[in-house]
């Protein structure tokens, strides 16, 4: 495509009407200036014959994949094949999505000669997670003086991946990641007992009557006792629920960054962040993100491929206009998990029906797993009488209708721990530490 530009506008004014008028007021000069305008226009012809040519050559080469982290800057290196290898000024472009913030839409750069591939730092900042695409490069040259523009666009295929941003929170969190044997500013004792054989050796008084192992005790004649291994090696998974009431904004969000932050972006931050401190401290970490059907399921393993996988799971997982199905993924874990672990599930039960749902789901795995239940404290979720700040009546009944809100998730954490199960409302702001922290009182308690 070939277009115009401002220089062929100016001498047209500075040239075409001038001659056009002396010809039309002075007919003896016509000629004259017919002869201008006609080399004019020679000119112009042979420059945009000419110009056709100009992006020949020139191809634009993007990253088959760019990872970007939520609200920090980052880099999109662009890759620019010059065949003709002369020396080039280049415009280009990208259409970048509505949530990825680019220091320009398009720029412009000069390809030195001699050079077969250039290669430019193109700065974007998301300000949002998920999968985005680049399909598009906008190529545009000037031609040999300067009277036309060729412009083109090209296909092109790259992903952008933004993943959370994990920095601020590992900060809040940053002496769970110390080399130290437990939690805490020093080493403590692992307390408790394991459930893996470790040795036989003699009754020492004192040994529980459970702990004979009374076989060999009778082909040795004399008691002999059991010794466990104390436990430190856990599966621990984080189950993400990514359906409606998941895509509520967070309590206290600012108005801004209310439609981006949120309950999901919560969950999403607390399960990345936690597989850093199970791996941290010796346990394997897995992952299940769930909505009315179990979407992704990542079995509990360690090491870093694992947590990028991981990663790779959650990044692009955005909330769904339907409701959880917690049969189905009672079942689906009664079925794919056989070994004792921690399950976590990042889910809203303040909806009567879905809690009632979750209870009955529950008992098909309450007694084989250790499960805790977490979900964001709902706005305004307490007892009437602790907030002081009452100045009328409306505020009587909101705080009223708080308190029956508070009071159902109080019976609703009763009727759980009949069950097995540990419910706990979560403060929006500390989500990350409180879940990092019940994962530690487990570890501590040698619970599993």
């Amino acid at each position: 495509m070939i277009v115009p530009r401002t220089r062929l506008l100016v001498w047209i004014a500075l040239i075409v009407l001038p001659c056009a008028t002396v010809a039309a007021t002075l007919p003896p000069v016509a000629a004259v200036a017919g002869l201008f305008i006609g080399g004019l226009a020679l000119v112009v012809i042979y420059d945009a014959l000419a110009a056709r040519g100009r992006l020949a050559g020139v191809t634009v080469v993007l990253p088959e994949i760019v990872r970007l982290q939520k609200d920090r800057p980052g880099t999109i290196e662009v890759r620019i094949r010059n065949e003709a290898e002369d020396a080039r000024l280049l415009r280009l472009g990208f259409a970048f999505p509505n949530e990825i913030a680019a220091a320009s839409d398009e720029r412009e750069t000069l390809l030195p000669a001699g050079a077969l591939v250039s290669s430019l730092a193109w700065a974007a900042t998301p300000a949002r997670r998920g999968q985005y695409f680049l399909e598009r490069a906008y190529l545009e040259a000037s031609s040999p003086f300067g009277f036309w523009s060729v412009r083109e666009s090209q296909a092109v295929r790259s992903e952008l991946r933004v993943y959370p941003n994990l920095f601020d929170e590992r900060k809040n969190v940053a002496a769970i990641f110390l080399k130290r044997g437990q939690l805490g500013t020093q080493t403590q004792r692992a307390v408790g007992q394991g459930r893996d054989f470790e040795k036989l050796r003699m009754y020492v008084p004192g040994d529980s009557y459970d702990e004979i192992h009374w076989k060999a005790s009778a082909k040795r004649g004399h008691p002999v006792t059991k010794v466990f291994q104390v436990e430190r090696t856990q599966e621990v998974y984080v189950i993400v629920d990514a359906s409606r009431l998941s895509g509520r904004p967070v309590a206290g969000a600012p108005a801004s960054a209310a439609t981006h932050d949120t309950v999901l972006e919560r969950y999403v931050t607390a399960a990345l962040i936690l597989g850093l401190a199970a791996e941290q401290q010796g346990d394997q970490f897995g992952l299940l993100t769930f909505s009315d059907r179990v979407l992704s399921f990542v079995r509990a393993k360690s090491g870093q491929a694992h947590y990028d996988a991981c990663r790779d799971r959650l990044y692009a997982l955005q909330p769904q206009s339907v409701a959880p199905d917690f049969e189905e993924l009672c079942s689906f874990i009664r079925l794919r998990l056989r070994k004792r672990a921690l399950l976590i599930f990042l889910t809203a039960l303040d909806d009567p029906m879905l809690a009632e749902s979750f209870a009955k789901a529950s008992e098909l795995i309450s007694r084989q797993h250790l499960l805790i239940v977490d979900m964001l404290q709902p706005p305004g979720a307490q007892p009437v009488f602790s907030d002081a700040a009452v100045t009328g009546l409306d505020d009587l009944y909101r705080h009223l209708g708080g308190h029956l809100q508070w009071h159902s998730l109080r019976e609703l954490e009763k009727v759980l721990k009949r069950r097995g199960v540990r419910f706990a409302l979560l403060n929006p702001e500390k989500v990350v530490a409180q879940v990092i922290g019940q994962h530690a009182e487990v570890k501590r308690r040698q619970l599993l």
